[in-house]
């Protein structure tokens, strides 16, 4: 059986996805898993055990007749027996219908006449399961799955060297992923945690576990940020997120990881290390599955910003 997975959206979204991927497998074993995703999130699949090809389409951008055309080759030449899509539009409906591919499912929605299994939308769950809804359209019906990922050998033994880099090693450590005004500006938003919060929150685990590391997390584009709190932190651990498997190896080996809504909680969820994520407008119940280990700071304002750092503390100390 060959099948192919439409995944648009970011890193966090095909990481969401990969239970429903995970499941394909486990049903069928000999199954070939393709996915089509967005260039910026094919980084995601380093950590995925079940697809065997990447293929990358900018769903977001304007494409031309002709782009579409080529996707709609590329899928027909593959010869794929099953399509799977949790876009609604009616142009992928379309293209899948073009494409000739015998069993096509989706949620529904504008585009679901083009499809043989159109499946109802619920989305008032973990996104994680309302991808996995999908694979009754496969005769699936079981209960989504955990959230598991597969890091690469050589990126468990680069975060080895990287705790011992650090002094991190023996000592356990606690994990802040930040999204700084720099990285937000590239992704088109601005719902970013203010440094000075997180210098607050950084400073007050420096005086209660004086003995326990902190390491912040930051992105290549992250010169700016990285400046600013080590002016005020001297003494701060910071390493750099250079791909998805490192960043998980590391994730695993904390005690805690404390992070705003980012797709690196997803892989937080998959290696079970306790954390605590800020949250903006968004429902914590879709992006966080019900577990002691995961609590949700929700925005009484939906505004990361109006989130108190003493807040934070709070359910840091009494979490």
């Amino acid at each position: 059986m060959r099948v192919v997975a439409l995944v648009s959206g970011g890193i966090g979204d095909q990481i969401l996805f990969f239970p429903t991927i995970d499941d394909i497998k486990r049903y069928y074993p000999n199954a070939q898993i393709d996915v089509v995703t967005e260039p910026r999130s094919k980084a995601a699949y380093r950590v995925s055990k079940s697809v065997s090809e990447v293929i990358t389409f900018d769903f977001s951008d304007r494409n031309s007749l002709a782009d579409w055309g080529n996707l709609v080759g590329t899928m027909r030449d593959r010869e794929y027996d099953v399509a799977i899509t949790f876009g609604q539009s009616w142009l992928i409906g379309l293209i899948l219908w073009l494409t000739g591919i015998p069993t096509r499912i989706g949620f529904q929605g504008k585009g679901s006449g083009f499809l043989t299994h159109p499946i109802p939308l619920n989305k008032q769950q973990y996104a994680a399961c309302m991808y996995h809804d999908l694979l009754k359209g496969m005769g699936i019906n079981s209960l989504c799955p955990e959230l598991t990922v597969n890091v690469p050998k050589s990126d468990i033994e680069w975060a080895t060297n990287e705790q011992k880099r650090l002094g991190i090693k023996d000592s356990g450590y606690v994990l802040i992923y930040v999204t700084s005004q720099q990285s937000a500006q590239i992704r088109g938003t601005n719902n970013i945690y203010p440094i000075e919060n997180w210098v607050h929150i950084i400073q007050d685990f420096q005086h209660k576990q004086p003995e326990m590391p902190i390491v912040v997390v930051a992105e290549p584009n992250d010169e700016v940020f990285i400046r600013s709190i080590k002016e005020s932190i001297p003494n701060i651990k910071v390493m750099l997120a250079e791909n998805i498997g490192k960043l998980t190896s590391m994730i695993a080996g904390a005690n805690l990881m404390l992070s705003t809504e980012n797709a690196p909680i997803h892989l937080s969820v998959a290696v079970q290390t306790y954390t605590i994520v800020l949250f903006g407008s968004t429902e914590p119940t879709t992006l966080l599955p019900q577990s002691d280990k995961f609590l949700a700071i929700k925005s009484p304002t939906g505004r990361l910003a109006d989130i108190p750092a003493t807040t934070v503390l709070e359910k840091v100390w009494g979490g």
